[in-house]
């Protein structure tokens, strides 16, 4: 067993289970990952990482807990979570079902007819190790597009101010894409939607029945859009799943022209968390409104 004696303590403790053996297993590129074989015959996922700030698994296990009132796609069962780690339940992999991309495509769809009646969440939390402001004050929590300049793109523009990234074409691309955001986001008047903020291809798994388990949320309530655009950031899923998706769920006309401008977030965030590489990515996206 490869995981410290105070770990274990910890998380016997929280769970009330009693560890027989722990796996390292992959963990992403924050934290460590651990197989956990429990006394009482379950196998848990153990993520660990004493660096993270003390509230980060906290508001992943609220996160994956949000999702899961949807009752729509698999959510991991959060079993214990500590400032230093979160145990949930351990999701045995497996190949793809036959129409696997439909299902997850519905299921996506399933997850985004869930709502609430404002924009953000009941608290701030995490895109990556980066804070991801949610909490709003009336104004921004009942309009999308103010919420999402000022508490997505905006606030990445701040912390690209602190990081030495806000080239003089960069701060005046982001003041003039604040001048026409509403034109841009123009035209769609949602409920705001239940997201998992962060989709990707890393960011689900395929269970032991072939069908997709979301896991690493960033949840909160904005336009679906923004979630789908995500999952279009590195590479994108199979067809299946965004004629599925729309078929369930269709989506407003002129969803292509928005992608970009929901992608700018994250392409900025992955600006501040690893640097200039993806700063010609950001001028790009920012250009494509300004042509």
């Amino acid at each position: 067993m490869n995981l410290s004696d105070k770990i274990k303590k910890q998380v016997e403790l929280a769970s009330g289970e009693s560890i027989l053996s722990a796996h390292s297993v992959g963990g992403g590129c924050i934290s460590e990952a651990f197989k956990i074989d429990t006394k009482s015959g379950r196998s848990l996922l153990l993520k660990t990482n004493s660096s993270v700030p003390p509230d980060m698994f906290m508001k992943e296990a609220n996160g994956l807990t949000e999702l899961n009132k949807a009752k729509a796609i698999r959510i991991p069962e959060v079993i214990a979570v500590d400032s230093s780690f979160i145990l949930i339940e351990f999701i045995s992999s497996s190949g793809k079902s036959k129409h696997f991309f439909e299902d997850f495509g519905r299921k996506f769809a399933l997850l985004h007819r869930y709502s609430d009646k404002s924009f953000g969440f009941y608290e701030d939390n995490y895109i990556g190790s980066t804070p991801q402001i949610n909490v709003a004050n009336d104004e921004d929590r009942k309009d999308w597009i103010k919420f999402y300049f000022t508490k997505r793109i905006l606030y990445q523009y701040i912390l690209a101010e602190k990081n030495d990234f806000a080239t003089p074409e960069l701060t005046s691309g982001i003041s003039k894409i604040g001048n026409i955001i509403e034109q841009i986001l123009s035209g769609v008047n949602e409920n705001p939607s239940l997201l998992h903020g962060d989709l990707w291809s890393s960011n689900f798994i395929v269970d032991e029945t072939g069908n997709a388990c979301l896991i690493d949320p960033a949840v909160y309530y904005g336009n679906r859009e923004a979630d789908l655009a995500m999952t279009k950031l590195f590479g994108g899923f199979a067809p299946e799943f965004y004629s599925s998706y729309n078929e369930y769920f269709p989506l407003a006309e002129g969803y292509e022209y928005r992608e970009n401008i929901y992608k700018l977030y994250h392409v900025m965030n992955h600006l501040n968390l690893f640097g200039m590489a993806y700063y010609p990515q950001t001028l790009s996206l920012i250009k494509y409104y300004l042509r």
